[in-house]
C-alpha cells in the first residue's frame, strides 16, 4: 500500500471514529493513535493529519455539498463509513492542491475507500456522488 493511500485509509479511520462518537472525541487524539498503530513506517505522518483536519475545519461546506449532490440520500440516512469516505474524497476533491493530488485521483482513492471500508454498493454510490461534484466543479470554470 502506497504512503498517500494509507494516510488516507487512517484519516478515514479516524474520521469515523470520531463521527461515531458524535464528534466528542478531540479528532487529534483519535488522530495520534492511529497513525501510531496504524503506521508506523509511513513516511509522512502529517499528510493524515492534514486530511482528517481538513474535513474537520470544512466538514459543513462538504456536507452541504454531499447533500446538493445526493439529493436522495438525506445526510443522516447515508451510511457512516460512506459519508466519511465522501467527505476525504471532496475534501482532496475541492481544497487540495490539484497539481499534488489530480481530481482523477481524488476520486480513484475514494472509490478504492469505499470498496475497502464500505459495503457491496459503496464504490458505486462513491463514484456517483464524486464525479456528480466533479462535473459541477468543471462546468463551473
Amino acid at each position: 500500500m502506497g504512503s498517500r493511500h494509507l494516510s488516507r485509509s487512517i484519516a478515514m479511520q479516524s474520521l469515523y471514529e470520531w463521527d461515531f462518537s458524535n464528534r466528542k472525541k478531540p479528532l487529534d487524539d483519535v488522530l495520534e493513535r492511529n497513525v501510531s498503530e496504524f503506521g508506523p513506517g509511513l513516511e509522512d505522518k502529517e499528510y493524515a493529519k492534514t486530511l482528517a483536519r481538513g474535513v474537520e475545519k470544512n466538514i459543513n461546506k462538504i456536507d452541504d455539498i454531499i447533500t446538493k449532490a445526493a439529493p436522495d440520500w438525506p445526510l443522516d440516512q447515508i451510511n457512516m463509513v460512506d459519508k466519511n469516505v465522501l467527505r476525504l474524497g471532496l475534501y482532496e476533491l475541492i481544497y487540495e492542491n490539484k497539481d499534488e493530488v489530480p481530481p482523477k485521483v481524488a476520486i480513484n482513492e475514494a472509490i478504492e475507500l469505499a470498496k475497502m471500508f464500505g459495503g457491496e454498493a459503496s464504490g458505486k454510490f462513491i463514484n456517483g456522488v464524486m464525479g456528480t461534484v466533479f462535473k459541477e466543479i468543471n462546468e463551473g470554470l
